[in-house]
């Protein structure tokens, strides 16, 4: 009967400090994390105003491969608000339960994302979280994909300035899949399919139909492109840069200054992948993995700025004449939930992409820390209590109090 009073007390007085901490010291800094969110608002829009022109930059291809050579860099600087630049060029409206934003039809870039379940502050009405933005915007992050041409090819490729087409109409969703092309007037057509689940992953399907009168040689690629150096919360227990698992070669990381200093890193791989992590969102690109792929960690100084790149090239794709070549390209974008991402543990019923998709440890995009032996349990001990009770105060006094009682 004492150690039960105990045990009681011990909640009792557990969930005085909770809310006592909450009260005084939570809620003051999260209006004071507020009001700094809004006068920067504020300060970008005296700073970037919405009437600006943009022209969004050309970015690195990926690179080096035997006969598929990469143009040199170009970059705009970032001059312009999102709303503005979003507002000069087509777009096609991404619109999903969890995802808000648009394709740039110039270029065809997945580049105008937000996420509309997490807020800049806890004010429900607070702007969303924006993942992507355009080039020539600040912070400017996007996904290309295309194709590079083999050496010898003369005809025209598409690429961040050409013009693409919609098939149809209507906003890519859930279970709409929107279609572009683009006709090079030279005996190319291309054509690509992107499709959105109702989570964070993108499909991309690309085609390209040979009319022209002879073989055309050509390399799929995919990048994930960043410009400016991102404010991290600078833990060294916590990883916020470039990430991958390539193939047998494991798990890859580089901190943006790091990558700064070795400026490229390569991998041949099969079974990869790569992207970009921060503290609660991430972006990588999933190629299949059965492909080989040419990957790279890349920085560099482009227009004054400091730009990072994660990209692959994929296998040489030969087209002949009257047939049509095709490369298949997935995208993750959005925040690193468990239950989305997947996690590896014995007996664990959160499978996630990383399962459904037999993809290469992808749970390791979320970093469990060093004692990930004794945080991922506690994590799976925490959330199976929190769906039975629907708190998560509550579920962590749960697990935590058999501790309590011992150290008494």
């Amino acid at each position: 009967m004492i150690e039960h009073k105990n045990t009681i007390l011990a909640i009792a007085l557990s969930l005085i400090v909770v809310i006592g901490w909450q009260y005084f010291i939570g809620y003051p800094q999260m209006e004071k994390q507020r009001r700094e969110a809004l006068l920067k608002q504020h300060e970008q829009a005296q700073l970037h105003p919405s009437s600006a022109p943009a022209q969004p930059a050309t970015p690195a291809t990926p690179g080096p491969r035997a006969g598929a050579p990469a143009p040199a860099n170009a970059a705009e600087p970032p001059s312009h608000s999102r709303d503005a630049v979003v507002a000069t060029t087509p777009h096609v409206a991404i619109d999903t339960e969890r995802l808000n934003g648009s394709i740039d039809l110039k270029g065809a870039r997945i580049d105008n994302l937000s996420l509309e379940q997490y807020r800049e502050t806890v004010d429900p009405n607070s702007p969303p979280i924006v993942l992507f933005s355009p080039s020539g915007t600040p912070d400017a992050y996007y996904a290309e994909f295309g194709w590079v041409a083999a050496d010898g090819t003369k005809e025209k490729m598409p690429g961040p300035d050409t013009v693409w087409t919609q098939e149809g109409s209507g906003a890519l969703g859930v279970g709409h899949p929107v279609t572009l092309t683009y006709d090079n007037a030279e005996g190319l057509v291309f054509r690509r399919t992107i499709a959105v689940d109702h989570h964070y992953l993108f499909t991309i399907k690309d085609e390209v139909t040979n009319k022209s009168g002879g073989p055309v040689t050509l390399f799929p690629y995919a990048l994930i492109s960043r410009h400016g150096t991102p404010k991290t919360l600078g833990y060294y227990i916590l990883h916020e840069g470039l990430i991958g698992v390539m193939g047998n070669d494991g798990e890859q990381t580089e901190t943006y200054k790091k990558i700064v200093d070795k400026k490229e890193e390569h991998w041949d791989v099969t079974d990869a992948w790569l992207g970009f992590t921060d503290k609660y969102w991430a972006a990588a690109l999933l190629p299949n993995t059965d492909a080989r792929v040419h990957a790279r960690f890349s920085s560099a100084q482009v227009g004054g700025e400091q730009t990072y790149q994660t990209d692959y090239l994929l296998d040489a794709v030969t087209v002949a004449p009257g047939s049509t070549g095709s490369a298949d390209a997935r995208l993750f974008a959005g925040a690193k939930e468990v239950s989305v991402v997947g996690i590896n543990f014995p007996l664990s019923s959160f499978g996630g992409y990383n399962e459904a998709l037999h993809l290469n440890h992808f749970d390791l995009l979320i970093d469990w820390g060093w004692f990930y032996f004794i945080t991922k349990p506690m994590f799976l001990a925490i959330d199976f209590f929190f769906r039975l009770v629907g708190n998560f105060g509550i579920a962590i006094l749960i697990v935590t109090s058999p501790t309590l009682r011992w150290r008494r």
